[in-house]
């Protein structure tokens, strides 16, 4: 029985694994009021939500909670996105909280969550979409207001840094009803004309309403479907748009993104002065190397002494001919012996020769097989006449000859006993020359055997 019983820590893990695999607690959207708020010297916050009869325990660890637009206080309701686990070494269950903002604009957050995660799971935010900026652009569209400081600020910098490029500013509503089909027609129309480098989406900072614009999913897929790559320049630092997670590259504010879009053209002096320096200081390198090599040629002994080596290399010369003249009369030699001997046995395998002999084997192969031939035939003949002579004296006509006779009856059929026929019986009797017709007159059995 003793072996039924848990230990607490054994029931705590299995209540947490429950927890854990329960997809309904995994992301929660939840309002309340908070209380008992405590900001740990770490950076992680510890909390209550509740609302008029049950409360939960929360915690909202640094790493979320870094990116909060507002300070919560106790007695703030807020609106929550987080999911339900188990602290195991006091077992109680509490909600981990990942976004959290006041419920003032409950329904404009809960609506931004709702599109960045239907477009995040489309792939709208993932990396391999992402379109590389181009180093040196030549024309910029900027898609803004045209009354805006956003777009003074965009121009005066790209000018300042980078003056060499086109600028066109392609002016839109940026807030209100119809500022969402503007923003897109803009974008739609500046990828028809081709004109662009790179499109710069964006406008000044302002409230939630303000920025809603570039929160709707029609911006969204028009950026996305966008063959020039966008930079989105959204209001502040601290604002997020659903346009700057599909854009290909997000700056923190308009002036941001025309630094992202060109380069400094006073880095570029620099860069293109140190690479000067850098050219020079090789050149100068490879010219000291050079005459030192030229130096060190000037004092080798060939430059100093040439009369001595051209001597040296006379003698040299004079040993190889030495040499070569020795090694041909050697293989000159040798090649001649070779075809000496393959001369002679040429000789020794003329035609002429191989004919006489041939001539000569000819004869006394034919001369043998006349021999042989005349025996056979002789051995054959004798052969022949003794069969001839055995097979005479088996013939019946031989026998005949010497008196005796066949009788047939007139079937013809030999008559080897007097059982054979009867009395009056015709038959025949075949001798040497001739035939008899005979009749049977009497028949008489040999008692003897």
């Amino acid at each position: 029985m003793k072996d039924n019983y848990l230990t607490v820590t054994a029931l705590t893990k299995y209540i947490k694994r429950k927890f854990d695999t329960d997809s309904h607690l995994k992301d929660i959207w939840l309002k309340g009021e908070i209380s008992n708020f405590k900001h740990h010297s770490r950076g992680h916050m510890y909390l209550t939500i509740k609302d008029d009869n049950t409360r939960i325990q929360s915690v909202m660890f640094a790493g979320n909670n870094r990116i909060l637009k507002f300070t919560p206080e106790n007695g703030m309701n807020v609106l929550i996105k987080g999911e339900i686990g188990v602290f195991e070494p006091y077992g109680q269950y509490q909600l981990y909280i990942k976004q959290m903002e006041p419920d003032g604009i409950g329904s404009l957050y809960l609506a931004f969550e709702q599109l960045k995660e239907k477009l995040h799971k489309q792939g709208f935010f993932d990396k391999s979409h992402k379109k590389e900026l181009p180093k040196f652009p030549q024309s910029i569209g900027i898609i803004t207001s045209p009354t805006g400081a956003a777009v003074r600020d965009i121009v005066t910098t790209i000018k300042r840094r980078y003056p060499i490029v086109k600028t066109t500013v392609i002016p839109v509503l940026v807030q209100g009803p119809n500022a969402v089909h503007s923003i897109s027609n803009a974008i739609n129309s500046a990828n028809q004309q081709g004109d662009y480098d790179v499109l710069i989406v964006g406008r000044g900072g302002g409230s939630i309403e303000d920025l809603w614009s570039f929160n709707e999913e029609k911006v969204a897929n028009t950026i996305f479907q966008s063959s020039i790559p966008v930079i989105s320049a959204v209001g502040h630092e601290t604002d997020i748009t659903i346009s700057d997670y599909v854009a290909d590259l997000r700056a923190p504010t308009p002036t941001g993104a025309a630094e992202i879009a060109v380069p400094s053209q006073l880095e570029l002096i620099d860069r293109i002065n140190g690479i000067k320096r850098s050219l020079t200081r090789m050149m100068n390198e490879n010219v000291l190397s050079s005459k030192q090599h030229l130096n060190r040629m000037k004092q080798s002994y060939a430059f100093r002494y040439p009369e001595h080596l051209i001597t040296q290399k006379e003698q040299e010369l004079d040993k190889h001919v030495e040499r070569l003249e020795k090694t041909f009369n050697s293989e000159w030699k040798r090649k001649k012996d070779a075809l000496i001997n393959i001369n002679t046995r040429f000789e020794a395998q003329h035609p002429d020769r191989q004919l006489d002999r041939a001539r000569k084997e000819l004869k006394l192969f034919i001369k043998q097989t006349s021999y042989l031939m005349d025996k056979i035939v002789e051995q054959k003949t004798n052969r022949l006449n003794s069969a001839i002579d055995k097979l005479s004296l088996l013939n019946p006509l031989e026998t005949m000859k010497r008196g005796y006779s066949i009788p047939y009856t007139q079937t013809g059929n030999i008559i080897s006993s007097t059982n054979d026929v009867i009395k009056n019986d015709q038959i025949v009797v075949r001798l040497a020359d001739g035939t008899l017709e005979c009749r049977v007159m009497d028949i008489k059995e040999d008692n003897n055997g």
